[in-house]
């Protein structure tokens, strides 16, 4: 018996024109805290904590709790928590515990729901690059050396 991936590609471009890159959270990765990503998202591993996506795809196998926020997503794997979606879409594997509010919300054959849906008044935005963390200069990583004392009679 064969098994069938199905790859998850969003219709709309980068805004940039720029090819999209895909921020990926490999299998085996735990990540605790909150996660923001102006761009696409695929989780493989687990997130426990929030995150912020343009567009997200939580993958078979991985599991998510906290709360997400995506124009766009698609939940293969576990999810525990709160959803803030445009485009939500619940594949065959899905297993989702939590509130889901959406413009539209698609739910699969063999997909798991428990839970409440509503529909949103006003659609979901992707997080901008202003609300993208900031990288540190590389001084606030240099080693911190204590000040020379000089003593003057």
């Amino acid at each position: 018996m064969k098994s069938i991936k199905e790859e998850v590609r969003f219709s709309e471009a980068a805004p940039s024109g720029k090819p999209e890159i895909v921020s990926t959270l490999g299998h085996g990765m735990m990540v605790t805290g909150n996660i923001v990503c102006t761009g696409a998202m695929h989780v493989f591993g687990r997130v426990i904590g929030d995150i912020h996506a343009a567009q997200l795809v939580i993958c078979e196998g991985a599991k998510v709790e906290g709360k997400v926020v995506a124009p766009d997503l698609v939940v293969q794997g576990e999810f525990r928590g709160t959803i803030n979606g445009n485009n939500v879409k619940l594949q065959g594997t899905a297993v989702v515990d939590g509130e889901i509010f959406n413009k539209s919300l698609t739910i699969e054959q063999n997909a798991l729901f428990e839970g409440v849906a509503r529909r949103l008044d006003k659609p979901v935005a992707a997080p901008s690059a202003a609300q993208a963390p900031v990288e540190a200069p590389a001084a606030a990583y240099a080693p911190q050396v204590a000040p020379e004392l000089k003593i003057v009679s």
